[in-house]
C-alpha cells in the first residue's frame, strides 16, 4: 500500500522529510468532493512519513475516545460530544458549505478543505494497515470507524448527504408499488405512523443480515430474506454499506499484507500503531529514573540490564534477555517488547544503542543501521517523534502470539505446561508446590495473578508487594 521512497539505513538526508511515493497524483477538491467516505481507493499522493505517523496517531485519538465511550457505556448523544471535541482539534472534517461561508475566500477555504479530507484518507489507510493485522485488531477498527462514520453522517448538511448517495453504487432494489401494496398490512404492522402517507411512501429492499440493528429492534419488514426498508430511513443503510465494505477490505489486507523488511522505515510506525495504546503518547522522550535503597536517582546503564533483569523483571522480559543472551539476537516483535520496556525502565537511548549493539555482537555495522534506527524511533527520535509507551500486561497477552522461533509475548499465556514450569524452575527456583498454584492460575485464565505470584514468590525477602501492573 505505501513504501518508502528514501533507501539507506540512515533515512538519507538529515532534516529532509522521507517520502513515500505513490503512481498518481490528484489535486484540487475534485478528488475529495465530500465529507463522507467509503475508503474504496487508496491514498495516491506523495506523503511524508512524518505526516503519514503524525496523521494516523491524530486518528487514532479520535478513535480511542470513541472506544472509551463504549467501556463507559455512555449514550450516543454524550459519544458524539466526545467525537466531535477530539476530531476539532486533531482530525477536523468540514462541510463542503464552509466553501460558501465567512470572510476569507472560497479558494482558501477550499485548499483548507482538501488538506482535511487527504488527512483524513490517508490517516484512515494507514490505520487499516496497522490494525488489519489480527481478528481482535480488525474488529476494534471496525467498531470505531463505523462510529466515526455515523458521527459524520448525522452531521452532515442534507443536500451533501444526497449528494454522496448518487455518487454511490449501493445496490439497494426498489420495492415496485404493486408489492408494496400487496403488503400494505405488513408493512403498516410494523410502520404504523405512515398509514395517513402510505401511498406516497417509497421502500427499498436488502439482505435481512445487512441490517441486523433493524431486524432485531423489529423495525422493517422481512419477505424471502429481503429487509424492505423506508427510503427515509437511509442511515441504517448507508451505514451497513460502510460496514460491509470495510469488513471485507480489511479481510483482504490481512491476506494480502505486503512484505515489508525489517529496515523499512514504516515497520516500526505501524508495529507501534497496532498498539492501540497512543493515549500515553507524547512527543518528546523524558527518561524514568531509578531510585536506591536510600531514595537517590541510579542513572541507568547499558551493563546493568541483564542482572537487573535477571533479578528482578518479569518472565516475559527475562526470557526475552536469556534468548538475546544465548542468541545474540532477537526477532521483530520480541526487540519491539523488549526495547520500549528498556525504555519505560529508564535506559537513555544512548545506553539503549550501546546494551543492543553489544546483545548483536554478531551482525556488522552496516546490519545494525535499521536496528538503530527502530531503537530511537520507540524513544520518539525518529520519523514523527512521538513517545511511544511500554507495551502493557493486556497487551502483550492479547497481542500477536508467538510464532516458530518468536519469543515475544507472554510465557503465561503462550507457553506449554512443561515449558513454564521448566521456566520457573531453571530461571526461579520455584518449589513444585508453589509452581502448583501458579499453573492454577494459568489454567484459570488469571494470566497476571500467575506473573505476580512469581514476582512475590521471588522478592518475599524484600517484602515487595508486586505492583498491579509489571510491565
Amino acid at each position: 500500500m505505501f513504501r518508502t521512497g528514501v533507501s539507506g539505513a540512515d533515512g538519507g538526508t538529515p532534516g529532509r522529510p522521507q517520502v513515500v511515493q505513490h503512481a498518481l497524483r490528484s489535486s484540487g477538491l475534485s478528488a475529495y468532493p465530500y465529507r463522507l467516505s467509503m475508503y474504496q481507493v487508496p491514498p495516491v499522493q506523495d506523503i511524508t512519513v512524518e505526516e503519514l505517523e503524525q496523521w494516523a496517531l491524530d486518528r487514532l485519538r479520535v478513535l480511542a475516545d470513541i472506544e472509551m465511550a463504549v467501556a463507559r457505556n455512555q449514550s450516543w448523544t454524550d459519544t458524539k460530544v466526545a467525537i466531535e471535541a477530539r476530531s476539532a482539534a486533531h482530525l477536523p472534517m468540514h462541510s463542503n458549505s464552509v466553501a460558501q461561508s465567512g470572510t476569507s475566500g472560497a479558494a482558501a477555504k477550499t485548499q483548507e478543505l482538501l488538506a482535511e479530507r487527504r488527512k483524513d484518507h490517508v490517516s484512515h489507510f494507514v490505520l487499516r494497515l496497522a490494525f488489519s493485522r489480527t481478528e481482535e485488531l480488525r474488529r476494534r477498527f471496525l467498531h470505531a470507524e463505523t462510529a466515526l462514520f455515523r458521527w459524520k453522517w448525522e452531521t452532515e448538511h442534507l443536500a451533501e448527504r444526497e449528494a454522496f448517495l448518487r455518487s454511490q453504487d449501493f445496490v439497494w432494489r426498489a420495492v415496485p408499488a404493486e408489492q408494496q401494496q400487496r403488503f400494505r398490512e405488513q408493512l403498516l404492522a410494523v410502520h404504523p405512523r405512515m398509514a395517513p402517507t402510505f401511498d406516497s411512501e417509497s421502500f427499498v429492499q436488502v439482505p435481512w443480515h445487512r441490517v441486523p440493528d433493524l431486524v432485531e429492534k423489529r423495525r422493517v419488514f422481512v419477505h424471502q430474506g429481503k429487509a424492505w426498508i423506508p427510503t427515509k430511513e437511509q442511515a441504517s443503510l448507508v451505514l451497513a454499506e460502510f460496514q460491509s465494505h470495510l469488513q471485507a477490505q480489511l479481510e483482504l489486507t490481512a491476506r494480502a499484507l505486503p512484505r515489508l523488511d525489517e529496515d523499512d522505515r514504516l515497520m516500526p510506525v505501524l508495529e507501534h500503531l497496532s498498539m492501540g495504546s497512543m493515549l500515553a503518547a507524547t512527543s518528546d522522550y523524558s527518561g524514568a529514573s531509578l531510585v536506591n535503597t536510600d531514595g537517590e536517582a541510579v542513572t541507568l546503564t547499558a551493563d546493568m540490564i541483564v542482572p537487573l533483569v535477571r533479578q528482578h523483571a518479569p518472565l516475559c522480559m527475562r526470557h526475552l534477555q536469556e534468548t538475546l543472551s544465548t542468541k545474540h539476537h532477537l526477532l521483530h516483535q520480541s526487540r519491539l517488547q523488549y526495547n520500549l520496556f528498556l525504555k519505560e525502565l529508564g535506559l537513555p537511548v544512548e545506553e539503549a544503542l550501546v546494551f543492543w549493539r553489544r546483545s548483536f555482537s554478531q551482525m556488522t555495522d552496516d546490519q545494525f543501521k535499521s536496528h538503530r534506527y527502530n531503537i530511537r524511533h520507540g524513544y520518539g527520535l525518529e520519523g514523527g517523534r512521538h513517545n511511544y509507551p511500554a507495551r502493557s500486561c493486556t497487551t502483550i497477552i492479547s497481542g500477536f502470539p508467538p510464532g516458530p522461533q518468536e519469543t515475544h509475548g507472554c510465557p503465561f499465556r503462550h507457553f506449554s505446561t512443561a515449558n513454564l514450569s521448566a521456566a520457573l524452575s531453571a530461571h526461579y527456583h520455584i518449589s513444585p508446590a508453589d509452581q502448583a498454584e501458579i499453573l492454577a492460575s494459568v489454567q484459570a485464565g488469571h494470566y497476571h495473578v500467575a506473573c505476580t505470584r512469581v514476582f512475590e514468590l521471588t522478592h518475599a525477602a524484600q517484602e515487595c508487594v508486586a505492583p498491579q501492573s509489571l510491565h
